[in-house]
């Protein structure tokens, strides 16, 4: 919609895409770690794992948050290009299909066609919207926050290779780490998406190891 729609203001990362930047980030994190021998690692396997891993979720955090930026320029040109087609529509109708469309499906089964037309009264009373969409400060943050959040998820699972000395002990308490943060993930996932919290945490904690063994088994 309108740059003044989107205006409102709201969290820089609603907490779903916080909690999957997180989930992604320690995805590849794990990829690393979980290819270490601890069998038959040195230091110097331990540095090149732990470089790799952090240059990774570095890299991966810059193309994340730039996605997230062309992700959010999209949908901000989409709702410019709605208000745009109810305006033109040809009739009041064709109009309230539109904007009935537009709706997520559970709020436009409950509205009534009067309901949708005075939405379609008041969109078309509207400012002009803006030639083209365009980012805002806000927008920048929530992409700085991505970065943040991707990149900083590397630490947790590494910091027992930093101050260990001994691989096996370091990797199980990097294991552990790790299945308590897939766990938590998935804890909160449940909680904001209405499933059973418990549960939906043992099974990320599934998911993600599988995911993690797919990645080192195709050599990701």
């Amino acid at each position: 919609m309108p740059e003044e729609i989107n205006k409102v203001r709201k969290p820089v990362l609603d907490p779903v895409e916080r909690i999957s930047e997180l989930l992604f980030g320690l995805i590849m994190v794990l990829t690393f770690t979980g290819s270490l021998s601890a069998a038959t690692a040195g230091r110097e396997e331990t540095r090149t794992m732990l470089f790799g891993a952090i240059g990774c979720n570095l890299a991966w955090g810059i193309v994340d948050a730039f996605m997230y930026l062309i992700n959010t320029l999209t949908e901000r040109g989409q709702g410019i290009l709605k208000l745009r087609a109810v305006r033109a529509a040809k009739s009041p109708e064709a109009a309230q299909r539109i904007i009935a469309e537009a709706l997520p499906g559970p709020v436009a089964s409950v509205l009534q066609e009067g309901e949708i037309e005075s939405l379609r009264h008041r969109l078309s009373r509207l400012p002009e919207p803006p030639a083209r969409p365009r980012l805002h400060k806000q927008d920048f943050l929530g992409a700085a926050g991505v970065f943040l959040i991707v990149f900083l998820s590397t630490f947790p699972v590494v910091i027992p290779f930093i101050f260990m000395h001994t691989p096996l002990r370091a990797l199980r308490i990097s294991n552990a780490i790790a299945i308590v943060m897939l766990f938590l993930c998935g804890y909160r996932l449940g909680h904001y998406g209405g499933h059973r919290p418990w549960r939906m945490g043992f099974a990320m904690v599934v998911v993600g190891s599988v995911l993690v063994a797919i990645t080192i088994a195709l050599g990701g």
